[in-house]
Protein backbone atom coordinates (compact mmCIF):
# COMPACT_ATOMS: atom_id res chain seq x y z
CA UNK A 1 0.00 0.00 0.00
CA UNK A 2 1.36 3.70 -0.69
CA UNK A 3 2.36 5.64 2.13
CA UNK A 4 0.16 9.04 1.69
CA UNK A 5 2.29 11.95 1.75
CA UNK A 6 0.81 14.09 4.41
CA UNK A 7 2.40 17.14 6.84
CA UNK A 8 1.20 18.28 10.39
CA UNK A 9 1.42 21.95 10.32
CA UNK A 10 2.10 23.66 14.05
CA UNK A 11 2.04 26.89 15.15
CA UNK A 12 2.75 28.60 18.28
CA UNK A 13 0.46 31.74 16.83
CA UNK A 14 -2.62 29.85 17.61
CA UNK A 15 -3.77 27.76 20.52
CA UNK A 16 -2.22 24.56 21.61
CA UNK A 17 -4.28 21.40 20.72
CA UNK A 18 -6.19 20.27 23.66
CA UNK A 19 -6.96 16.57 22.83
CA UNK A 20 -5.24 14.46 19.75
CA UNK A 21 -5.58 16.25 16.86
CA UNK A 22 -3.10 18.76 14.66
CA UNK A 23 -4.15 22.24 14.07
CA UNK A 24 -3.31 21.51 10.24
CA UNK A 25 -2.25 18.95 7.77
CA UNK A 26 -1.17 19.20 4.65
CA UNK A 27 -1.76 16.46 1.70
CA UNK A 28 -1.29 16.74 -2.17
CA UNK A 29 -1.85 21.28 -2.58
CA UNK A 30 -4.57 21.17 0.50
CA UNK A 31 -4.62 22.45 4.24
CA UNK A 32 -6.83 21.10 6.70
CA UNK A 33 -7.09 23.55 9.48
CA UNK A 34 -8.50 21.67 12.97
CA UNK A 35 -11.24 23.57 14.45
CA UNK A 36 -9.74 26.63 16.04
CA UNK A 37 -11.71 28.60 18.88
CA UNK A 38 -11.03 32.87 20.35
CA UNK A 39 -8.81 31.45 22.83
CA UNK A 40 -5.63 33.74 22.41
CA UNK A 41 -1.96 31.39 21.76
CA UNK A 42 0.03 33.34 24.52
CA UNK A 43 -2.78 34.95 26.56
CA UNK A 44 -5.24 32.57 26.80
CA UNK A 45 -7.81 34.55 27.11
CA UNK A 46 -11.32 34.98 25.36
CA UNK A 47 -12.75 37.67 24.59
CA UNK A 48 -16.43 38.45 25.68
CA UNK A 49 -18.51 39.38 22.81
CA UNK A 50 -19.08 37.55 19.62
CA UNK A 51 -17.20 40.01 16.99
CA UNK A 52 -14.45 39.67 18.78
CA UNK A 53 -14.19 36.65 19.22
CA UNK A 54 -14.90 35.90 15.99
CA UNK A 55 -11.61 38.27 14.64
CA UNK A 56 -9.58 36.10 17.21
CA UNK A 57 -10.50 32.51 15.66
CA UNK A 58 -10.36 33.60 12.27
CA UNK A 59 -6.93 34.82 13.62
CA UNK A 60 -6.14 31.69 14.57
CA UNK A 61 -7.34 30.28 11.22
CA UNK A 62 -4.93 32.57 9.90
CA UNK A 63 -1.64 32.15 11.59
CA UNK A 64 -2.48 27.74 11.04
CA UNK A 65 -2.58 29.08 7.02
CA UNK A 66 0.58 31.17 7.36
CA UNK A 67 2.45 28.34 8.98
CA UNK A 68 1.23 26.38 5.88
CA UNK A 69 2.93 29.06 3.44
CA UNK A 70 -0.72 30.01 2.19
CA UNK A 71 -3.40 32.68 3.22
CA UNK A 72 -7.25 32.76 3.46
CA UNK A 73 -7.23 34.29 0.89
CA UNK A 74 -6.95 30.49 -1.08
CA UNK A 75 -9.69 29.07 1.13
CA UNK A 76 -11.93 26.91 -0.40
CA UNK A 77 -14.25 25.64 2.25
CA UNK A 78 -14.88 27.15 5.63
CA UNK A 79 -17.40 25.17 8.46
CA UNK A 80 -18.60 27.88 11.07
CA UNK A 81 -20.00 26.59 14.45
CA UNK A 82 -21.93 28.92 16.02
CA UNK A 83 -23.25 29.06 19.51
CA UNK A 84 -26.54 31.06 18.71
CA UNK A 85 -27.74 31.29 14.94
CA UNK A 86 -29.68 34.49 15.68
CA UNK A 87 -25.86 36.33 15.26
CA UNK A 88 -25.35 35.08 11.74
CA UNK A 89 -25.59 38.43 10.52
CA UNK A 90 -22.67 40.05 12.97
CA UNK A 91 -20.74 37.14 12.77
CA UNK A 92 -20.91 37.67 8.84
CA UNK A 93 -20.02 41.29 9.49
CA UNK A 94 -17.06 40.28 10.40
CA UNK A 95 -16.58 37.27 8.38
CA UNK A 96 -16.30 39.53 5.44
CA UNK A 97 -13.46 41.42 6.60
CA UNK A 98 -10.84 38.07 6.00
CA UNK A 99 -12.57 36.67 3.49
CA UNK A 100 -13.45 38.37 -0.39
CA UNK A 101 -15.08 37.62 -3.10
CA UNK A 102 -15.12 35.04 -4.50
CA UNK A 103 -16.03 33.64 -1.13
CA UNK A 104 -14.96 30.05 -0.05
CA UNK A 105 -17.87 27.83 0.17
CA UNK A 106 -19.20 28.00 3.90
CA UNK A 107 -21.40 26.15 6.06
CA UNK A 108 -22.87 27.53 9.17
CA UNK A 109 -23.96 25.76 11.99
CA UNK A 110 -25.90 26.12 15.67
CA UNK A 111 -23.42 23.92 18.07
CA UNK A 112 -22.93 23.86 21.69
CA UNK A 113 -19.65 25.03 22.10
CA UNK A 114 -18.79 24.52 26.36
CA UNK A 115 -18.06 28.08 26.83
CA UNK A 116 -16.87 29.68 23.20
CA UNK A 117 -19.10 31.50 20.49
CA UNK A 118 -17.81 30.35 17.61
CA UNK A 119 -15.67 27.77 16.14
CA UNK A 120 -13.84 27.70 12.83
CA UNK A 121 -12.11 25.14 10.62
CA UNK A 122 -11.03 25.39 6.72
CA UNK A 123 -9.62 23.81 3.69
CA UNK A 124 -7.06 26.09 2.02
CA UNK A 125 -5.39 25.35 -1.30
CA UNK A 126 -1.69 25.54 -0.72
CA UNK A 127 -0.14 28.53 -2.92
CA UNK A 128 2.17 28.15 -5.68
CA UNK A 129 5.28 30.15 -5.13
CA UNK A 130 4.38 34.20 -5.03
CA UNK A 131 0.77 33.82 -5.15
CA UNK A 132 0.34 33.65 -1.17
Amino acid sequence: MPRLNRREIRTPNAPTPAFSYSQGIIFQDLLFIAGQVPRHPTTREVPADLADQVRQTLDNVAAVAAQAGTSLKHALRVNVYLDDLSCIEEFDEVYRMYFTEPYPARTTVQAGLRGYLVEIDAIVAIAGEGSS
